[in-house]
This record gives structure tokens, sequence and C-alpha cells, in this order.
């Protein structure tokens, strides 16, 4: 899905700065709450843990919901969203309930009949075990595939079309695409890519390698 969350590899933004060696993994107590509220609201909208269709929310954000209220913000967005349309909250609830608490008197809409997917994970977690053999090798020169996917995907715009080498192989996982649907788990081999700084952003890019973490059905050959 080419979204706002799609961002990697895309001008304008500024150059990545790590993080203080002193950073908390909180700045403020509200982003904690936050945190918890986001992970609950993805649990009881889905029946489960399903990380790829919580990611799948937060692709679907506008600009504003997604940038201007900072990342535990988006993830508050996010987790209203998917409480919205598996019918646990009704649309604008949320904002009722907090005129109310802010003292105002605005009618709340009635609590909806819940519609969660019906979705329940095989195992814990995203590892998964496949009877196939890996399809590319240590060291083979493979291409991302160029291919636009309308929906939830982890293969980021920027390497799409471009070649890299395989530089280790990695286990099998859950297939984004299809769990964050609810559509399968399709678990597949992952790779280990390393693309050209230049491959991927010409000439007058700065050189450097960068590496992808890629799902088999993403790789093709290049011969």
């Amino acid at each position: 899905m080419e979204g706002i969350a799609d961002m990697g590899g895309t001008p304008g933004w500024g150059p990545v700065r790590p993080p203080r060696r002193d950073e908390p993994v909180f700045e403020e107590p509200w982003q904690r709450q936050a945190f918890a509220l986001a992970i609950l609201s993805g649990r009881i909208a889905c029946g489960g843990v399903n990380t790829d269709a919580f990611r799948y929310a937060l692709e679907r954000l506008d600009r504003a919901a997604y940038l201007d209220d900072g990342y535990f913000g988006r993830w508050l967005n996010a987790g209203e969203l998917m409480l919205t349309e598996s019918a646990i909250l009704a649309p604008g609830a949320i904002d009722a309930r907090a005129r109310n608490l802010r003292g105002e008197r605005v009618e709340e809409p009635p609590v909806p009949e819940p519609a969660r997917p019906d979705y329940a994970p095989t195992a814990e977690g995203s590892l998964r075990s496949v009877d196939t053999a890996p399809a590319f090798a240590v060291g083979e020169r493979v291409r991302a595939r160029a291919m636009s996917v309308p929906g939830h995907t982890r293969l980021p715009g920027y390497v799409r079309g471009h070649t890299g080498m395989v530089e280790a192989i990695r286990p099998a996982f859950v297939l984004p695409d299809t769990n964050a649907h609810f559509q399968g788990e399709n678990p597949q081999h992952v790779y280990s890519v390393r693309f050209d700084s230049q491959e991927l952003w010409g000439a007058d890019a700065e050189p450097f390698a960068l590496t992808v973490e890629m799902y088999e059905s993403y790789l093709e050959t290049t011969s």
C-alpha cells in the first residue's frame, strides 16, 4: 500500500538523527498510557494479537492523524480506527465522551453490535515452519518485485524494481500481506537482502549498503 507510512527513502524529511543515549522509553506519562491503550485496542478489535492488522490501520490514517499527533498519538488513532471498524465503538464515540468529560452536554452514540473478524492465530508470535526449501541462496542476486500492493505489505516502495544480494536466510514468518486482512497466515521464508544506496537512489546518493528483510514472494531472480 502506498500511503503516508511508506516514508522510507522519500525526500524532504531531513537527516536521520540517532536517539540520545539517555533517551527514556516514554518522554511523557501520557505516552505509556497511549502505548497500552493501543495494544489493548488491537487485541479487542481482532480477537487476538495481529500486529499486521495494527500496522495496516496505521497506514490508512490521514496525514494529520499520522504526523501531527506524534508517534504515540498515531498509535491511539490507529487503535480507535480498529475499534470502530470492528464495531466495538461507534464512530464519534471517543470525541463525544471527551466533550462530556470536559463538561459539555452532548449525546453519545449507542454502543453497536461488535463485528470482530473471524480470526485465531495458529501459534503465538509470527515465527512459523514451512515444508518447502528456500527459493533463493545466500550470495544470489535478486530483484524486489515492482508490484503495486492495494493493501498492507512490508515491501518498501523504494526497493521495488531494484536489485540486491541475499545476505542471509531467516526463519519463516507469517506473511503480513494476507495476515493483516485476516486472509490466512501463509508463512514464507524471509531473506536479508543488501542493496547498494546508488542502486536505489542513483549515482549521486551517498554510498552505503542497506539491508532489508524481504519475504520470499517479494523477490524474483534477476536472470
